[in-house]
Formats: structure tokens, C-alpha cells, sequence
């Protein structure tokens, strides 16, 4: 039998980067525990539209948890309380009848909010074309047995392309780090033969464009790891910093 909830929300408002913004409240009855935290999102700006309000600017796409869009901070957690878990995955069953919740924009230097829930995640965009890329040559299509790949190898790097840029983990980090989303796509190009081309000076560009773009330095809080909705480990860190290093002495 379906069950439903009333709930307090009290969500980010604000108009536009340089406006002010402030926590506005509304109520919401008879949620279904069956809908999405989005679908929930969706019916109160049905009910504002109603009352001829302006609706609560957010952010989402795929829905299925691998766009990375849906960038809400949710009681004090990116993507909210349950872990390995985006936005659009998340449903209404984890609240409480009666619950406050309460919905901001990520909180990141880097991240301004555009309106209301929504921030500019383009820092991310440009650290990848500092150096997040591969040089092929054009042509015929290789077998796929032509480089052969330990499994390890080829398991460690898909674990590290599993990152979505959603940037759960630089909203997380005290120091507004982007360390973990810098690792992990050095890493997966670090672990294959294809990503030997750039190796040299990948870590170099990639961090150095980092650092401009004003992200903070980590100190291995593992609050990034804690908070990724794809649990990306750390250990990716080391590997980005060793590259690095070895770029900056092979100089």
C-alpha cells in the first residue's frame, strides 16, 4: 500500500549570482514515499506555478544517477544522507513523516550559483581541457585485443572513470578541493597505455588549472570519498600525485 508524508522544506533562494539569496519555507502534504527526491521538487513547483509563483530554479538531466547534474545539498550532505547515492536516486521513503529538510546549492568558491539550486559547475569543464584527454590516431578502428591490459589495471581505471564531475567533492571538502575529481580522471587515463602521450604533462596542467580556477588544497579529510555518490577512493590521490611529481622532475 503506498504510503505518504507531509514535509517542511526549507530550500535556497535566489535570483541571480549577484542578489542575495535567503532559506524560504514551504509545505508539502501527502508526498508518495514511492517519488523521487526531483519528483518531489517537481510537485512543489507544480503548486507554485498554481499559486502564481516563481518557481525553484534546479538542476537535473539523465535522472538515472549518471549525469551528475542534480547538485543539491540535503540535511548537510551533498546528494543527501544515503551514500553511493545521486540526487535523482534518492526518494522520499528515507524522510520522516513531519520532517524538515533543508535544500541548498552547492557550497564552493568555485561553484557560483547561478539561480536559486543551480550553480556553474564550469571549472570541471575546463580542468578537463587543461589536460583530461588522450591523443589517437584517426583511421580504421583498432581491435579491441590490439594493447593488451592487465584486469587489474583495466578494473582500477573504469573504477575511476566512473566519476559523473558532479562535484559532491569539492562541496564536501572543508578546503573546497576538487582533489578527488583531478585523481580520478588522471587516473584512469594514467593506468592505460592510451594515456602515455600526455602522461608528461597531464598531472601538471590538470592541477595547475585547478589551483587557478581557486579550489583549496586537500588535507585528507576523506570527507570527498565519504560523500562520492560513486565511491571513488582517495587512493587515486596518490597515484595524481605521483604523476606529478614525476612530471615536475622529468622536466
Amino acid at each position: 500500500m503506498e504510503k505518504s508524508i507531509n514535509v517542511t522544506l526549507k530550500i535556497w533562494r535566489q535570483a541571480s549570482p549577484k542578489v542575495k539569496g535567503e532559506f524560504e519555507t514551504y509545505k508539502l502534504d501527502k508526498v508518495s514515499t514511492d517519488n523521487s527526491f526531483l519528483e518531489m521538487l517537481d510537485i512543489l513547483n507544480e503548486k507554485l506555478v498554481k499559486e502564481r509563483k516563481e518557481p525553484i530554479a534546479f538542476d537535473h538531466d539523465c535522472r538515472e544517477g549518471i549525469c551528475g547534474m542534480c547538485s543539491l545539498y540535503i540535511n548537510g550532505h551533498p546528494h543527501g544522507l544515503d551514500g553511493e547515492t545521486t540526487t535523482c536516486q534518492l526518494h522520499m521513503r528515507r524522510f520522516k513523516d513531519g520532517e524538515t529538510i533543508t535544500v541548498e546549492p552547492w557550497r564552493s568558491a568555485a561553484f557560483p550559483v547561478i539561480k536559486d539550486l543551480i550553480v556553474d559547475r564550469g571549472a570541471f569543464d575546463k580542468i578537463i581541457q587543461a589536460g583530461g584527454f588522450v591523443s589517437v590516431n584517426t583511421g580504421g578502428i583498432p581491435d579491441g585485443n590490439a594493447i593488451p591490459i592487465s584486469k587489474l589495471k583495466a578494473d582500477e581505471a573504469m573504477d575511476a572513470a566512473s566519476c559523473i564531475g558532479c562535484g559532491a567533492c569539492a562541496a564536501a571538502c572543508k578546503n573546497g578541493s576538487a582533489m578527488l575529481f583531478v585523481a580520478a580522471k588522471v587516473s584512469q587515463l594514467a593506468l592505460l597505455p592510451q594515456g602515455k602521450v600526455e602522461a608528461a604533462s597531464r598531472a601538471k596542467a590538470m592541477v595547475a588549472k585547478m589551483d587557478e580556477l581557486g579550489f583549496g588544497n586537500c588535507t585528507n579529510t576523506q570527507a570527498c570519498e565519504a560523500e562520492c555518490p560513486k565511491a571513488i577512493s582517495i587512493s587515486h590521490i596518490a597515484r595524481m600525485n605521483r604523476e606529478f611529481l614525476s612530471a615536475k622532475f622529468n622536466d
